[in-house]
């Protein structure tokens, strides 16, 4: 019985997440009524509330959502990497960009990004600052592994390496998201181009 409820109450959560992720998309984050995320989710509007206060509730969940299966999917790429740098980083945070629109889209982004630099020290705040941790700890965990497969030059500080990345490719992220006419292609091509001198830098000898 416990896990049927547990099945229940993730099922319940999935189709809230799903619902504010549609009708964000659609109507914007301001427009998007939690009465109308509601009827989407087939969910009563005190049920809603029962997990989230507010949208912003919704907003930082769906963010949470995304970033956790990309680290998920990070982790594939850390146990196996390819046996050549660059294409090892690009993988993993390739994969990072790749997955960035399927729950969110820009106009999604931007408000989440503008509630957590508005509101660093509130609950929405702290767990999008712990997200953006979460993925700069697993890109320079990618680098240390690859100094220890050999392929990282052992005097090369893996955490500076890998925090250059991350920091690189969330800035370039940030530019993408503020522009609309962007695509995914144009940023994966400036990521790759700005990574490539440190990345050939931190590589051992072939």
């Amino acid at each position: 019985m416990t896990g049927l409820r547990a099945r229940q109450k993730a099922d319940r959560h999935q189709r809230i997440l799903q619902a504010a992720s549609e009708l964000f998309r659609k109507s914007g984050y301001e427009g998007a009524k939690i009465e109308a995320i509601a009827a989407l989710a087939e969910v009563s509007i005190g049920t809603i509330y029962n997990y989230y206060q507010n949208k912003g509730d919704l907003l930082v969940a769906i963010v949470a959502m995304e970033v956790n299966e990309v680290l998920n999917s990070g982790q594939g790429v850390i146990a196996k990497p390819p046996a050549n740098v660059a294409k090892a980083v690009d993988r993993l945070v390739i994969g990072y960009i790749e997955h960035s629109l399927v729950y969110l889209s820009k106009e999604m982004w931007r408000q989440a990004m503008a509630i957590s630099t508005q509101q660093p020290d509130s609950p929405f705040g702290k767990t999008y600052g712990n997200l953006d941790r979460a993925l700069t700890d697993q890109t320079c965990a990618l680098v240390a592994r690859l100094q220890e497969l050999g392929l990282v030059r052992r005097d090369i500080d893996s955490r500076s390496v890998g925090e250059m990345i991350f920091n690189n490719t969330n800035m370039m992220f940030t530019i993408f998201v503020k522009d609309e006419a962007m695509t995914t292609a144009e940023l994966r091509a400036a990521i790759r181009r700005q990574n490539k001198l440190l990345l050939e830098a931190a590589a051992t000898a072939a």
